[in-house]
């Protein structure tokens, strides 16, 4: 770590959970955010501005001019560019030092399968099932913690998976497959008040930081936010024996 490095990530590092030992941990680490929209924005200029090294940022949509209300990640000047190539330009800009690949299709089977397992940590923006389940059941194969969040309305949420961690549930014990469709409700079809996929995103990038750096415990169980009323619940999710992912069915 250089002399810039201990200057730009001071206040970090005089943190006693982090020190100078989490930050070089959060050099060194590569997450991959999946999803360059309202929760993939907060999330890769975070984890950037943070010091984590290496970002890979994957996205196959564009930017549109309903996204500017919340995607903080893109401008006006962004428009019809593809959302992971500019989330990735804004995040080095932030942060020179941090290493940024944009992949600009959607990742599916060997290669979703291939990236995850080069990363540190994953962080799912979808707002597909679909997406979802396939993320969550690479995440499994090659033993990647997950962060998970999902925001609409007025209402978030955010789980934190690790498959390191053998009483650990995955996306799955909590949202089974045969009770879901194949897409989840989206900010076009209800609508989504901008600064619920800040809240949601920071988190999501704070679980990131914690597990990347060894700070604190990792977030366990299913965290709901309800914007309108300003409260959190938490609840318990246990794993589940029966997960056809990560139990003892599985395949």
């Amino acid at each position: 770590m250089v002399d810039r490095d201990l200057l730009r990530y001071s206040r970090q590092i005089m943190l006693n959970e982090v020190d100078i030992e989490g930050q070089q941990r959060l050099l060194d680490a590569h997450a991959l955010v999946i999803g360059a929209g309202g929760l993939g924005s907060p999330v890769a200029l975070y984890l950037a501005a943070a010091g984590v090294g290496r970002l890979t940022i994957a996205d196959d949509d564009l930017v549109e001019i309903s996204n500017l209300q919340r995607q903080i990640a893109h401008a006006e000047a962004d428009l019809g560019i593809n959302k992971a190539d500019s989330a990735s330009a804004s995040a080095r800009a932030l942060n020179p030092g941090c290493r940024v690949t944009a992949i600009d299709h959607r990742l599916q089977a060997e290669e979703l399968r291939a990236v995850v397992s080069q990363a540190d940590v994953v962080l799912d923006c979808t707002d597909r099932f679909s997406s979802r389940y396939a993320i969550n059941q690479a995440c499994v194969s090659a033993r990647v913690p997950l962060v998970s969040g999902a925001a609409i309305r007025f209402g978030g949420q955010l789980a934190v998976f690790d498959s390191r961690d053998a009483e650990s549930p995955c996306y799955a014990c909590l949202y089974p497959p045969d009770d879901q469709g194949d897409e989840a409700l989206s900010c076009a079809e209800s609508g989504v008040i901008a600064p619920l996929v800040g809240v949601i995103g920071s988190f999501q990038a704070l679980e990131a930081l914690k597990l990347l750096s060894g700070a604190g415990r990792p977030h366990q169980g299913l965290s709901t936010f309800d914007g309108l009323a300003g409260e959190w619940r938490h609840f318990r999710v246990p794993k589940d024996p029966a997960c056809t992912v990560c139990g003892c069915k599985r395949s």
